[in-house]
């Protein structure tokens, strides 16, 4: 694992564009490293790959163990989630995909940072911009990326073994391009599978007071809905009850069993079940425990908000909202410093298909906030 830099296109921003990513820049500052990349060995690629089937195989484990000992309290979920998280499980309501973060420096085995299991993005990113990048700059390379292909695959199987309400679609979002460009991968490759679909805005689902059900901008019943937007918020909303009251009228991808795997609590969970696992991290929830250098993490939080480090270089922390649900304590894993930078590899799990690709966000300081750029890689 390299990081080398060849230079950015001269048209970079434009070619960006053109494949939907016009946040390629934050605070005027790349978001996109065009003129940089990671290179990885086949050997590196098939220990990250299998490392995160081994993971995605331990998480649906931890699902299920947290339901038989009803750990939910242990995770601050709602008691009125619990009960619709336990039939959803049940029901094998379909989930589409996910995205773990984790730290890799080349030399000691990939660990688990966390895991995205509800509402993961930088979709775009990883799919499809990247593969541009590289058909580009490098056409007779390769890259672990069949993320797209697999996604397709994923929804013809939900459409041909008809697991998905109604002949429509939905795909919600909120009212931003990072998230509008999430969605619009996933809607692509379920058109690509066949499936007919909708767009439209979290604020422009309706409820239908008699008929008690919900319906999009156009008045038409809505029976299977994507939402890149969080259980977690959505439980304490009027809308969540809603949905909660009527899961025989419509099914929600991802599923509310997903708010057990989105709760960083599940890295001690894991931790418990599977010590001394070579992909875990030493986890506990509510305090550090045997641990003497460790993140701090909400147990709900986005960006590396409230997240603090402690380390022989003394204490890291980043600034946010969260942390009143509590906190669990992670052992410090192997991410690099290459000269200033801090890469941590996101990899990519398409439910039924196994890992599927990376992407690589790079920060400046030890914490990946929102201010992280994406950095494609190089298969060689």
């Amino acid at each position: 694992m390299q990081r080398i830099e060849i230079g950015a296109r001269a048209d970079w921003k434009e070619r960006v564009e053109n494949l939907g990513l016009d946040y390629h820049s934050t605070n005027g500052k790349p978001y996109w490293m065009d003129g940089a990349y990671y290179h990885f060995t086949p050997a590196e690629i098939e220990l990250l790959e299998g490392a995160t089937n081994e993971l995605w195989e331990r998480c649906l484990e931890a699902v299920q163990f947290v339901i038989d000992r009803n750990r939910f309290a242990d995770l601050q979920i709602p008691e009125v989630a619990i009960p619709h998280i336990i039939a959803s499980w049940e029901a094998e309501v379909p989930s589409i995909y996910g995205r773990f973060d984790l730290a890799y420096d080349g030399i000691h085995a990939p660990k688990m940072l966390e895991f995205n299991a509800d509402t993961p993005t930088a979709l775009l990113e990883a799919a499809v911009v990247q593969w541009y990048w590289l058909l580009d700059r490098f056409p007779r390379a390769d890259q672990f990326n069949s993320i797209w292909d697999k996604l397709v695959a994923k929804w013809r199987e939900l459409k041909d073994g008809h697991y998905l309400f109604g002949d429509v679609v939905h795909f919600a979002h909120l009212e931003s391009t990072e998230d509008l460009m999430t969605v619009a991968v996933l809607r692509d490759t379920a058109q690509e599978a066949g499936i007919a679909t909708k767009g439209l805005h979290m604020k422009q689902i309706g409820w239908h007071n008699i008929e008690q059900h919900f319906v999009d901008q156009d008045n038409r019943q809505m029976r299977t809905l994507f939402k890149l937007y969080p259980w977690e918020w959505m439980v304490h909303e009027p809308f969540g009850a809603n949905l909660l009251r009527t899961p025989h009228k419509i099914q929600v991808i991802e599923p509310i069993w997903k708010m057990v795997l989105s709760n960083k609590g599940i890295l001690a969970i894991l931790w418990e079940m599977f010590p001394d696992h070579p992909y875990l991290l030493k986890s506990y929830i509510g305090r550090s425990q045997d641990l003497r250098h460790y993140a701090k993490k909400p147990l709900l939080s986005r960006e590396g908000a409230n997240v603090m480090l402690k380390s022989t270089a003394g204490l890291v922390r980043q600034e946010g909202e969260y942390g009143s649900e509590g906190f669990v304590f992670q052992e410090l894993g192997p991410v690099p410093n290459i000269e200033g930078k801090h890469p941590v590899i996101g990899s990519w799990i398409v439910t039924d298909q196994g890992a599927c690709g990376i992407g690589i966000r790079e920060s400046d300081g030890p914490i990946t906030d929102n201010l992280s750029r994406f950095v494609p890689h190089v298969l060689d």
